[in-house]
């Protein structure tokens, strides 16, 4: 997934993340713009739209953008690579929203490696537990 639209759709992405909560955190905003950059779009229309606040993004436009880019038979290493870019938006603030709790969880309910409703339990169950333990470091 390197290519340029799917660069650019991961982008989109995270700031669709970021605005979960309603509003684009200062800091989230700093780290996306760098991310904008780094991938060539720092100048593109519709990224500028987003990032600068022009253009709300709904949490299920955000979800619609997720399915898009992982597709109907996402690879883990896609998936683990789409996780970390969001968790680092997410906690680049140093505060968690339940709103930006709840999208993470909900992405790793849709990780390819739950097979049952069990695993997908006890995912969700690690995905609290980790966002319970990066809380608590933040606050150190």
């Amino acid at each position: 997934m390197a290519d340029n639209s799917s660069a650019k759709q991961l982008v989109k992405i995270l700031i669709g993340a970021a605005w979960i909560d309603g509003q684009i955190q200062p800091e989230e905003r700093k780290y996306l713009q760098q991310v904008a950059k780094d991938k060539g779009l720092a100048d593109d229309a519709e990224i500028q739209l987003l990032l600068f606040e022009f253009r709300t993004v709904q949490p299920k436009e955000c979800y619609q953008w997720i399915r898009e880019y992982l597709g109907e038979h996402p690879t883990a290493e896609d998936f683990q690579e789409l996780i970390e870019a969001i968790s680092t938006v997410v906690y680049c603030d140093g505060i968690v929203a339940m709103e930006e709790a709840r999208l993470l969880t909900n992405i790793k309910l849709i990780d390819p490696a739950n097979t049952s409703s069990e695993s997908a339990f006890n995912n969700v169950l690690k995905a609290v537990q980790e966002l319970y333990q990066r809380w608590l470091g933040y606050q150190n």
